[in-house]
């Protein structure tokens, strides 16, 4: 199989983890005495911004206070976040957030088959390290050739730079590698690596616009038409294995090539049929 790796999204895309998320935000925000309270569609507005201590400074700046305040609780964001973070692991330990469907039937497919799994995600080390030893056991993140996470890169998604650094700490080609995402920002990060990408919408994410993905489906074991009907090539009904995955990435590989032949082809025409009449011969002239 040509298919080298598998890269997997964390948030949404392992796991809907965002009400989780969500609560862990509001409960680190009642403990430092602030008043905030994000509802689920203030939440979904703010998944636009990604990683938690940016998403917490974009509220933050969007408040009316005064240069000082403000200022202050800038100081404040990475306890803050610490503090969610440790209220997220702890739901997250106690087994509150399954994984996807399908999701856990990927991995041992990959795992069977010699394929290297991969994370690329936003979210911080330790959240990651909870969720997978929950459903993988202990030595999860043994299982993952390469965990990108939290601030391993300045810029996050949509950024490509998280995916570029898991391709480079794998030694893999983004031509061999295949990312499973669940939202638009993901998406345009994997694409702005070159990576083959799928992408699962979450209930946070169904709405938004799928253009450029190479298949979107509602889950790795979906059976009906993908969640907001927002772009990408259609499963249709069944899982998604390993093997189709492969298949896809293959022949995406032979029709990019192809592309590149034929514009190869009508390059070397222009130049013939545009280079003027051939010199005569010296004794003609």
């Amino acid at each position: 199989m040509s298919l080298k790796a598998l890269i997997f999204d964390v948030d949404g895309t392992l796991a809907d983890t965002e009400e989780a998320h969500r609560i862990a935000f509001n409960t680190a925000f009642a403990e430092v005495g602030l008043d905030w309270h994000w509802s689920r569609p203030q939440y979904a507005g703010l998944l636009l911004t990604t990683g938690g201590k940016e998403r917490i400074a974009a509220h933050l700046h969007a408040q009316p206070l005064s240069a000082a305040d403000r200022t202050a609780l800038d100081g404040r964001i990475d306890e803050i976040h610490a503090r969610k973070t440790r209220h997220y692991t702890r739901m997250i330990r106690g087994g509150v957030v399954p994984l996807r469907e399908g999701v856990q039937r990927l991995l041992q497919e990959a795992r069977a088959a010699g394929v290297a799994l991969a994370i690329a995600s936003t979210t911080t080390p330790a959240a990651v390290e909870a969720l997978l030893e929950v459903h993988l056991g202990r030595s999860a993140l043994g299982q993952f050739a390469v965990v990108g996470a939290g601030d391993c890169v300045a810029r996050k998604k949509p950024a490509p730079d998280i995916y570029r650094w898991v391709l480079r700490e794998l030694g893999a080609a983004a031509g061999d590698c295949a990312a499973l995402e669940d939202s638009a920002i993901g998406l345009a990060a994997a694409k702005g690596a070159g990576l083959f990408t799928v992408v699962t919408p979450s209930y946070w994410t169904r709405t938004e616009d799928f253009r450029g993905a190479d298949l979107v489906l509602p889950s790795l074991d979906g059976t009906a038409p993908p969640a907001g009907g927002a772009g990408g090539t259609e499963l249709g009904p069944g899982m998604l294995t390993l093997r189709e995955i492969g298949r896809r990435l293959e022949a995406r590989r032979h029709h990019t090539r192809g592309e590149r032949i034929h514009g190869d082809t009508r390059e070397d025409h222009h130049r013939i049929h545009h280079r003027g009449p051939a010199p005569l011969p010296r004794g003609d002239r």
